[in-house]
């Protein structure tokens, strides 16, 4: 992982992630045939533009005191394998690509409130990576709902 400097190296490179992540959920609706998965990948997108903001704010205000909570995990994601992303992409392909991408956001936020000494700044790394664990699950329970009781 890249070394920082400072706290603002910090978040920077973290809502460059998010940014990453808002262009690749925007690619992947933009993909879909189907336009119900077209809405759920644009809300993810709004969800990660959110993301962004926060930190945005965390950076400008200087406040770093969001709450964290423990999120369960199916750990589905850790078991498929996802294709890339393509026009005719299956709806089950489409879930295990967004796990996977959820997993390494939660894993970058987890890894990044491991390497600050400053509480307040580990403290909103890990309501981050909450957050991305969060989606991880809503993209699971789907997988779990739609893809593994049709089998």
């Amino acid at each position: 992982m890249k070394a920082f400097e400072t706290i603002d190296d910090i978040l920077e490179f973290a809502m460059q992630s998010e940014q990453e992540a808002i262009d690749f959920y925007t690619q992947l609706a933009a993909k879909m045939k189907n336009k119900q998965m077209q809405e759920v990948f644009l809300e993810f997108a709004r969800e990660e533009v959110g993301h962004k903001a926060r930190l945005q704010k965390i950076k400008d205000e200087r406040v770093f005191d969001l709450e964290t909570e423990h999120v369960n995990d199916l750990k589905i994601a850790d078991y498929v394998v996802a294709e890339k992303p393509s026009e005719n992409m299956e709806y089950a392909d489409a879930l295990v690509l967004a796990m996977k991408r959820e997993k390494a956001a939660f894993k970058l936020y987890t890894a990044l409130s491991e390497r600050t000494n400053n509480p307040e700044l580990k403290n909103t790394f890990q309501a981050l990576a909450v957050e991305e664990s969060k989606h991880k699950l809503r993209f699971e329970v789907e997988y779990d709902d739609y893809v593994m009781r049709e089998n």
